[in-house]
């Protein structure tokens, strides 16, 4: 039996009003708010900001993350500036090598990017302390408030980073906003004395931001709230079940809040319960945490799929989101010992010394993940279409999930202005995964318009996240609606646009346009003609291929390695050539490496690891004590005693730089750690998924290596994700397998 599911659009409540933000005299970048949306030179702008922390980088990775992060489609830099990384000891502050902030800022304006400050004092982040250095958490001051003898303390800090900075944080410059502290609730008189404090220094921006979840109370008009969300945490207890607050963020809404999100660290440092209203301030619904992975505790280790992650963050557009930002974008590696959040240090929970991977979709090592893909078709969309999006309401459908236990019910939304809509199709979620939807057609009412499609019911399979117009005007071609998503448009303004769209994987692609009617497409690489448009439909089995350039003119890529983007044009890793679809002449072109295919080929091979077991692992202990409910992690004597020893033999070409060669290790056990002459450089607690070191961020200039392997108790109630769970027999005895993988320089395409 047919079902017809319906939505609305519903207008604005109010007129648009200006939000607080920027001030009259910071006002920069032609940047713009209201209560709606973000503008840009008086476009509607949507940001998308991925978390990077420089001091977790070696500083000779930073512009090919940049580029990383620019062909991802993220167009705002987002950092934390810890505190302790930088000032060890009181009136010693470094800014050398890879804490030199002012250079990380240069590195991304190279790039085309934005930057975002997150100056603390506070950052949380996983760091020790929360990002104070010993010497601050040791003070006799009431932290984070208006004490005066810490605001003395902060003073001098913010001063010491507004002369690192050397006036690059002002209105007009690289920095467009600065935000102030971390996750505090219920001090906004202090938020305020921070951006005084701030100022002072000589450190301003056009945009102010503060996090807003867990009811935070802010000060109106001081700072843009910004909100976060996840897919699963690592701050739960072990033994608990995938929380509500995780499960929520699947689903069609408008509450903007999330409880959950450090709701530990809350409650350990004294904080209310957090509310569950969310308060706008007269400003747009914005985030700067969403989930791109998550970290790994040693009490608990989630474990997401690149589609938990997508779909996550695919939801919040549909609901209304005017800011795509994500916590992290990139993972990093402490720059040294005890750095890490710890119960030790009056923390909930024990994280590794070293990786801070956090299954991010650029990897510590530089390796992209799964979810990097489907990211990167969604942030070519809001680039294309953000403009548009700005002055589109969002509209919950007639029909939603009425509890969280819902499966049965179709996840989506309208994007519309009353004349032009986009439906937000995100039928996901971990874990409890949503069921297809069978025989259905979607009912859209814009302006009392009724639209009802497909021509055909449809089943919407699971893990759908689709973007279809409706009455959407492409070029000179009105779009009644399609099943393929939106991607991008290219040729904007030009005679013959093409539009850009991607078959979605099970569903059957139909266009229909107010000149042709109904048409089945098939998706490959030929456009269809309509009405004075050109579209393409990409086959759903490309869209791990597919990359747009960045910037005001996209161009269509397809590849099967990795792209990049510099003022000289597109350079690939891992793959021979590329294809560039050139829409007035209709063709595709292929590009080669200039290198030649030799150099092409020759990265990307695997090579062959001789493990060598020097020592196997002591009978692993059930536990190494509590802190709560939550399990400690073993202490460095222990791992160092009882851990399996696997001293590894390098081949040659590993060690050549330009190879840029990967360890790859699969194992299974418990900790983790990676030494090179006998100092760790790198640790992991096992869950499950594969290990990947960067032999040259690990300075490995010699041919042998030491992974050391504790082994995982059988009786061990540490929670551990589906996959590793299956391998847990493995774990109690250790077991480690390794290659290296070259992946060669990053080659300029002609």
């Amino acid at each position: 039996m047919t079902a017809v599911v319906g939505v609305t659009h519903r207008d604005w409540p109010m007129p648009e009003t200006p939000a607080a933000l920027p001030a009259p005299h910071e006002r920069g970048c032609g940047i713009s708010v209201t209560d709606r949306a973000l503008f840009r030179g008086g476009r509607g702008w949507v940001p998308v900001s991925g978390e990077v922390h420089y001091s977790r980088l070696p500083r000779a990775r930073w512009e090919e993350r940049m580029r990383q992060l620019r062909a991802a489609g993220v167009t705002v830099v987002s950092t934390y500036v810890f505190w302790n990384h930088h000032a060890a000891e009181r009136g010693r502050p470094r800014f050398d090598g890879h804490l030199d902030v002012a250079a990380f800022v240069d590195t991304a304006v190279d790039a085309g990017l934005d930057i975002v400050l997150r100056i603390g004092p506070w950052a949380h982040g996983e760091s020790r302390n929360g990002g104070f250095p010993d010497w601050v958490q040791a003070a006799p001051v009431e932290h984070r408030s208006d004490d005066p003898a810490y605001l003395e303390l902060v003073r001098e800090w913010f001063g010491q980073l507004a002369r690192a900075l050397d006036g690059r944080a002002h209105p007009g410059g690289p920095v467009i906003g600065i935000q102030l502290e971390n996750e505090l609730y219920d001090r906004p008189d202090h938020i305020v004395t921070l951006k005084r404090l701030a100022r002072e220094a000589g450190m301003s921006a056009p945009l102010w931001t503060a996090t807003a979840w867990g009811g935070a109370q802010l000060p109106d008009g001081e700072v843009l709230p910004l909100f976060g969300g996840y897919a699963d945490g690592f701050w739960v207890d072990p033994g608990a079940a995938w929380d509500p607050t995780f499960r929520a963020h699947y689903f069609p809404s408008h509450d903007w809040d999330d409880p959950g999100v450090g709701a530990d660290v809350r409650a350990s440092q004294g904080f209310a319960a957090a509310s569950s209203t969310a308060d706008l301030h007269g400003f747009p619904p914005a985030t700067c945490e969403l989930g791109g992975g998550m970290a790994t505790a040693y009490h608990r280790r989630p474990v997401l799929s690149g589609r938990d992650v997508a779909a996550l963050a695919h939801v919040k557009i549909g609901n209304g989101s005017a800011w795509q930002g994500y916590y992290m974008f990139a993972g990093g590696r402490n720059p040294g010992p005890e750095l890490q959040e710890s119960i030790a240090t009056g923390y909930p929970n024990d994280l590794p010394e070293y990786g801070y991977d956090f299954h991010a979709p650029i990897g510590q090592s530089g390796d992209l993940t799964d979810t990097a893909p489907l990211l990167r078709a969604q942030h070519a969309f809001l680039a294309a279409f953000g403009d548009r999006l700005a002055g589109m309401t969002s509209s919950l459908p007639d029909e939603r999930p009425q509890t969280l236990d819902d499966r049965d019910t179709l996840r989506w939304a309208l994007r519309s202005n009353g004349d032009e809509g986009i439906v937000v199709v995100s039928h996901h979620q971990p874990f409890d995964p949503v069921r297809d939807i069978e025989d259905v057609q979607l009912r859209v009412v814009q302006g009392g318009v009724e639209t009802v499609f497909p021509s055909q019911p449809i089943t919407v399979p699971a893990g759908t996240l689709a973007r279809w117009p409706v009455c959407l005007t492409v070029g000179g071609a009105r779009i009644t609606w399609a099943t393929a998503s939106l991607v991008t448009m290219l040729g904007a303004g030009s005679a013959r646009p093409t539009l850009v769209l991607l078959e979605d994987d099970g569903i059957p692609v139909e266009l229909a346009t107010d000149g042709a009617g109904v048409r089945p497409v098939d998706a490959g690489y030929e456009p269809v003609a309509f009405d004075g448009l050109d579209v393409l439909v990409l086959p759903a089995a490309d869209a791990a291929r597919l990359w747009i350039t960045p910037g005001p003119r996209p161009e269509l890529w397809l590849a099967d390695g990795e792209l990049t983007w510099d003022a000289g044009g597109a350079m690939l890793r891992g793959a021979a050539s590329a294809r560039r679809y050139d829409p007035a002449a209709r063709a595709w072109t292929a590009l080669s490496p200039a290198g030649g295919l030799r150099a092409a080929v020759t990265a990307g091979r695997s090579l062959a690891v001789t493990v060598e077991l020097e020592r196997p692992a002591a009978a692993p202990a059930e536990d190494y004590g509590f802190g709560g409910r939550r399990h400690r992690a073993p202490a460095d004597e222990t791992i160092s005693e009882r851990s399996a020893r696997y001293r590894l033999h390098l081949p040659a070409e590993a060690l050549d730089p330009r190879a840029d060669a990967v360890l790859d290790l699969d194992w299974t056990g418990d900790v983790g750690r990676v030494l090179v002459d006998g100092a760790i450089v790198d640790d992991r607690f096992w869950d499950g998924t594969p290990w990947s070191v960067s032999l040259r961020d690990a300075a490995v200039t010699a041919g042998d290596l030491v992974v050391e392997v504790l082994a995982l108790a059988p009786e061990s109630t540490v929670a551990l994700g589906a996959a590793a769970s299956a391998r847990r027999t493995d774990a109690a005895t250790t077991t480690l397998r390794a290659t290296v993988r070259l992946r060669g320089p990053w080659l300029p395409l002609a």
